[in-house]
């Protein structure tokens, strides 16, 4: 094991996900006004509209499905199914949502680029991002033709080890990557980028949607519509 691998994945992903945590709680107390998605919503309706929910529903269902079938304790997983169909479940689901999710992700792309108003306020920053977004989704398409080879094998549970490792905070973690294919290594590395430099882009913003939840348990809120005073003259106030 090079010195390199042992920091890319055994040190690198603390230093990855301490920026994340840290750096998304300091850019919320220091620059509200930034936490925000830009959204050019305005233009080129129809374009965003199938761009962004594909590239939302394939993403969100590959950011869940990752975080469950990767932490999800093994005698849990056991009981569910077995390692063959853990691996088939992790290739077929994972498969159609990262398709939908690159698709919709090129159509935004090609919107942003194409149109010159939307370019004109694209900064260059904007466009690496969607550009290392892709990237990764290609990468995660690609090593479900390193996984058919695999069902439920070694490196699976290799990988899924790793993962874990990562949050117990094993030592020696990296060495479980040693030997596997360069694809799932530079996924891997890829991923842990994209959560360093979350804070700084325009990507913050996905806290926002996860903050939504709180409506479902929020108190309800008193309306009352504007109309006349019972006692005549002018139409009361919204808040009575």
């Amino acid at each position: 094991m090079t010195t390199l691998h042992a920091f890319l994945f055994g040190i690198y992903p603390y230093i990855a996900l301490a920026v994340f945590f840290v750096g998304s709680l300091v850019r919320f107390d220091r620059d509200q006004y930034t936490w925000k998605s830009d959204s050019s919503q305005l233009l080129r309706h129809r374009e965003l509209r199938w761009g962004s929910n594909l590239f939302h529903f394939g993403v969100l269902v590959v950011f869940f499905g990752h975080l469950i079938g990767f932490l999800m304790p093994e005698p849990i997983v056991d009981a569910l199914m077995t390692p063959t169909e853990h691996a088939l479940l992790a290739m077929v689901a994972g498969g159609v949502a990262g398709a939908c999710a690159i698709a919709g992700l090129t159509l935004l792309i090609h919107r942003r680029l194409a149109d010159p108003r939307i370019h004109a306020n694209t900064r260059p920053w904007d466009v690496a991002v969607l550009a290392i977004l892709w990237v990764q989704l290609a990468l995660g398409l690609w090593t479900i033709y390193f996984s058919s080879a695999d069902l439920g094998g070694p490196m699976f549970s290799r990988l899924v080890e790793y993962v874990q490792g990562i949050v117990i905070f094993r030592g020696g973690n990296a060495e479980l990557l040693v030997g596997v294919p360069w694809v799932y290594q530079a996924h891997i590395a890829l991923g842990l980028t994209i959560f360093l430099i979350f804070p700084f882009t325009r990507l913050a913003h996905i806290w926002s949607g996860f903050a939504t939840v709180a409506y479902l348990v929020r108190p309800a809120q008193i309306v009352r519509t504007r109309g006349r005073n019972p006692r005549g003259g002018f139409p009361t106030s919204a808040g009575g």
